[in-house]
């Protein structure tokens, strides 16, 4: 009975087993922190990039005397936007779709990721982003 009772008021390596406890949760939270800001870093990325190429599908390159202009082609538009895409969302291709009838193009680009919260694999995210823009005549 007298060992119990030592075994029960000993305190000697509590701290390492509730180091063990919380240390996997704590690193878990830590790097899933990382993980998350990826995201938030792709979303910024993806939304500068259709800024800039929305402000350049509006361009009107060539005006000419007889007030014509010459709009960018989807393939000018498409090297804008990659050229300004950063981060994760570096290497993204957009879809460029044009109604001739409205005069206007949508540019969307879509970003699609599985977060990695070390122990565990978090759900997928889809970050899909666009822009209506109306081209010169």
């Amino acid at each position: 009975m007298k060992r119990v009772n030592t075994l029960h008021r000993d305190q000697a390596g509590a701290s390492s087993v509730e180091l063990a406890l919380a240390l996997p949760i704590l690193a878990s939270l830590l790097y899933g922190t990382f993980t998350i800001s990826q995201l938030f870093e792709a979303q910024a990325s993806i939304d500068h990039a259709l800024g800039e190429g929305a402000r350049y599908a509006t361009l009107c390159l060539t005006p000419s005397s007889a007030g014509v202009c010459t709009v960018p082609t989807d393939a000018q538009i498409t090297s804008v936007i990659t050229g300004k895409l950063f981060g994760p969302a570096a290497g993204l291709t957009p879809s460029i779709s044009t109604d001739a009838a409205t005069k206007s193009k949508t540019i969307t680009l879509t970003y699609t990721t599985t977060p990695d919260f070390l122990m565990f694999d978090g759900p997928t995210v889809t970050i899909t982003r666009s822009r209506k823009v109306y081209y010169a005549s």
